[in-house]
């Protein structure tokens, strides 16, 4: 069957598709390499063990000690201390961010269905 010739029952996405579920295609057959908790955490393993080796490979390179100075303060850490501190400074400044506009928006999602069950009520 085409996808014209389906009815309206047959298509779209599952949700919208009685008795179907997100793990069946659209002909109603289980699909046997959907994703999981497991398959996703098993990429972020192997994601986090592929970074992990090539910041110990970038840290065995760069280990040349470099003046820093700042407000007055003089030290002398090797380059990788040096470059990986600054990430991990925008790192926390990115995040501090990205906290506060979540915080931001869920005050005004509750503050806007304050005021809409205010106005159901009137």
């Amino acid at each position: 069957m085409s996808r014209s010739e389906r009815t309206p029952e047959q298509s779209g996405s599952p949700e919208q598709r009685p008795g179907a579920t997100a793990e069946q295609d659209h002909d109603g057959v289980q699909d046997p390499l959907r994703g999981s908790w497991t398959s996703r955490t098993w990429t972020a393993v192997v994601g986090l063990a592929a970074l992990l080796i090539l910041l110990i490979v970038f840290i065995a390179q760069n280990t040349k000690e470099v003046p820093i100075r700042l407000f007055g303060w003089s030290w002398h850490p090797p380059l990788a201390v040096a470059i990986l501190a600054a990430v991990a400074a925008g790192l926390l400044i990115a995040v501090c961010a990205g906290t506060l506009r979540i915080l931001q928006l869920r005050r005004r999602v509750r503050r806007t269905k304050r005021v809409q069950k205010q106005a159901s009520q009137d």
